[in-house]
């Protein structure tokens, strides 16, 4: 078929760090948009270098053997960027429930499956890890991505937070949950 590309997640490798360096750079400011200020986004000559050098640190040596990145897919090209691990919130035990950390599609492939490719392979390696509940944070703003999860099996929990970023703008957060298994 003509056109078609081939589509994919796999686990991200070191080689992947600047790629989803570049996705962050390019997706966060758009996720952000409105709730945060644009200076708090890392920009400018050296930025990409620094990002794509903590990606690479953290893919050589992820802080626990259950962090995992996962990376979507066009072909050769990373489009998405899936980040789990334990959950790391006081109120939940880090053996049994397990942390979606990061579902970032970049702007210009979202509507092509990805995320819903990305969450899938998200899940199944939460599963894999042997977690039996997840939990993910996200804007209490950010409906789209609301949505995709709820319709997802997702639910609020009922737990919400607001993170300090620079010059002292509060980021609004809501957390949601689902079984796994």
């Amino acid at each position: 078929m003509a056109g078609v590309t081939d589509v994919s997640v796999r686990v991200a490798w070191a080689e992947d760090a600047a790629a989803i360096a570049a996705l962050q750079l390019r997706a966060w400011p758009r996720r952000y948009a409105g709730l945060l200020p644009a200076d708090v986004f890392p920009s400018g000559p050296g930025a990409l270098s620094d990002a794509a050098a903590s990606w690479r640190q953290a893919l050589v040596r992820p802080a626990d053997a259950r962090q995992r990145a996962l990376v979507a897919l066009a072909g050769a090209t990373v489009v998405g960027l899936a980040v789990t691990g334990p959950a790391v919130d006081p109120d939940r035990d880090p053996v049994a429930v397990g942390l979606l950390d990061e579902l970032v599609i970049d702007p210009e492939r979202l509507g092509e499956g990805h995320g819903s490719r990305l969450l899938q392979a998200a899940v199944d390696t939460l599963v894999a890890d042997r977690f039996s509940r997840a939990v993910t944070w996200l804007p209490a703003s950010d409906d789209a991505l609301r949505r995709f999860l709820l319709d997802a099996g997702w639910a609020p929990d009922g737990a919400h937070r607001e993170l300090e970023a620079a010059a002292g703008v509060r980021l609004k957060e809501v957390r949601l949950h689902t079984a796994l298994a």
